[in-house]
């Protein structure tokens, strides 16, 4: 039951535990959606060339919220309202990490600062996703349910992931370096408390769903917490690195169509 295999099989086989998961990220992909919407709408004029890129982004983001929905619906299910304690991109924002909600709202031009703490920002919730959907690939890419989903949603995430890595050393290259560095330091450590919290959170109502008993539901957050310690001594190192990706211009190209 505790390994990774063994909680997220019982996550999927309960409707109830997949639908409120698949709601969770469904929501959490669409709002990723309609920021990088925003955004490339918004991009000043010295980094015009960015545009089509962070829509290509936004574009993906949407095309997986709709993935999750149409997981929902091939088994009859609905989307229920996500918990306000659950709502990952949402806690981000109220943590000041990457551009406020109320900015994006506006219709004056973003700065360069702005398109440096988006993409820093985005390295490091891009590092996240890439790693959890790496770690539902290794288990679940052949299942007959969700393994297209998990393929194509990996996929992306990957060259998400990519793609900011090659930004900000273009950006850092042109000046922007001791920025990026101070940016992708503070957004990494907020980044694993709201993890943390948002983990705590979802598992928390998952095991009352599945009805774990206490110790299997105290172990998993015990699990949680030293994920956290570890993460805010030595691990959030790896959000912070840039390193030239062997994917170059990842987002370069149109954007594959959502197949559940």
């Amino acid at each position: 039951m505790l390994s990774v295999r063994g909680l997220f099989t019982s996550i999927v086989d309960d409707d109830d535990a997949y639908r409120l998961f698949c709601s969770i990220a469904a929501s959490g992909e669409a709002q990723g959606g309609w920021e990088n919407g925003r955004i490339a709408v918004l991009v000043p004029p010295s980094q015009r060339e960015l545009a089509p890129k962070i829509a290509r982004h936004g574009a993906d983001e949407d095309k997986h919220g709709r993935i999750f929905n149409a997981l929902l619906r091939k088994r009859g299910l609905e989307p229920v309202p996500v918990p306000a304690d659950t709502d990952y991109t949402m806690l981000l924002e109220r943590a000041g990490i990457g551009l406020a909600h109320t900015r994006l709202r506006a219709d004056q031009p973003l700065t360069e600062q702005d398109i440096v703490t988006y993409l820093a920002h985005s390295r490091v919730t891009e590092q996240r996703a890439s790693e959890q959907m790496a770690l539902l690939l290794r288990y679940f890419a052949e299942h007959p349910e969700v393994g297209r989903a998990v393929r194509a949603i990996s996929h992306d995430e990957d060259n998400h992931l990519a793609y900011c890595h090659e930004e900000l050393l273009r950006l850092a290259a042109a000046g922007h370096g001791r920025v990026i560095h101070r940016v992708l330091r503070e957004c990494a450590h907020a980044e694993i408390r709201v993890h943390r919290d948002v983990s705590l959170a979802v598992m928390a109502r998952m095991g009352r769903i599945l009805r774990w008993p206490a110790p299997t539901a105290a172990l998993i957050r015990f699990g949680i917490h030293l994920t956290y310690l570890y993460e805010r001594v030595h691990g959030w190192r790896r959000m912070t690195t840039l390193t030239m990706p062997l994917r170059r211009d990842a987002l370069g190209s149109a954007p594959v169509p959502a197949r559940a």
